[in-house]
């Protein structure tokens, strides 16, 4: 009997040491929101932590943000890497999520997917979002960036279980919409400017266009000594070199040998 007690025992403890290292994907137990950095108000937090929570159980993919003071010597992206992986964040066994880290030693962000993240989340589109949230952290408006980032997230994982994630020559059409809108203004104003000088022309009754140069020139008031011909400027044409328009999502390797894509910079 003493026997079969110990053997339970350490049945019991063999489970419950497996239990303790197994990481909650997706269970919420790590908080999606970590601000460290003291970025945000307590008002900020509370509304940011509601609204990665809800869409990370919307998505079934942990989105998280974590802000601190220092890289602990790290890259930002092993940092990021590391701390998404250590801290039992991603849905399923997969872990899919993506966590944005926001570094104040040196001003560097960088974006880490994993899982299903990486499919939704391409090169391009990590650069999309990017250029979206940056400027609000270079103006330190960080609930707005923060903010961005999220319904981001929120959208291209919605696109990316259609089956066809955002990437180059495929993006959210927000984007453009000033360019559209500046180039409607642009347009406008050159009809207006348009009719404006047809009308004037058509005023001016004394005015007739001449096929010869010479008919402009009052008789006599020009006087030519000496003549040459000058060679004044030459045109070059120059063909541009192909980019690289490759597309999908570059990946490595994390320290936890998990496989990850991701994007950064400084802000």
């Amino acid at each position: 009997m003493r026997v079969y007690k110990s053997f339970l025992a350490a049945v019991c403890a063999l489970f419950l040491s497996l239990v303790l290292d197994v990481p909650a994907f997706g269970a919420g137990e790590a908080p999606r929101l970590v601000d460290d950095a003291g970025l945000l108000t307590e008002g900020e937090e509370s509304n940011l932590l509601d609204k990665l929570d809800e869409i990370s159980h919307k998505q079934k993919a942990d989105v998280v943000v974590v802000t601190v003071d220092s890289l602990e010597g790290k890259s930002p992206m092993e940092y990021a890497d590391d701390y998404f992986d250590y801290n039992g964040y991603g849905y399923g066994e997969d872990r899919d999520g993506i966590i944005l880290l926001v570094s104040m030693e040196d001003r560097d962000y960088w974006m880490s997917t994993r899982g299903f993240a990486i499919t939704a989340f391409t090169d391009a589109g990590l650069e999309f979002i990017a250029d979206e949230f940056v400027p609000e952290l270079s103006d330190g408006d960080y609930d707005k960036a923060f903010d961005l980032f999220a319904d981001r997230c929120d959208e291209f994982l919605t696109q990316a279980r259609k089956g066809r994630p955002y990437d180059r020559g495929h993006m959210p059409r927000e984007k453009f919409e000033l360019l559209e809108n500046l180039l409607i203004s642009l347009a406008g104003g050159f009809v207006i400017a348009l009719i404006s000088v047809l009308v004037m022309m058509s005023k001016m009754k004394s005015v007739r266009f001449n096929n010869v140069a010479g008919n402009y020139v009052k008789e006599n008031s020009l006087s030519i000594t000496d003549s040459r011909e000058l060679f004044l400027y030459f045109t070059v044409n120059r063909t541009a070199r192909s980019k690289n328009n490759g597309s999908g999502s570059s990946v490595h390797t994390s320290s936890s040998g998990a496989s990850h894509g991701g994007s950064g910079g400084k802000f």
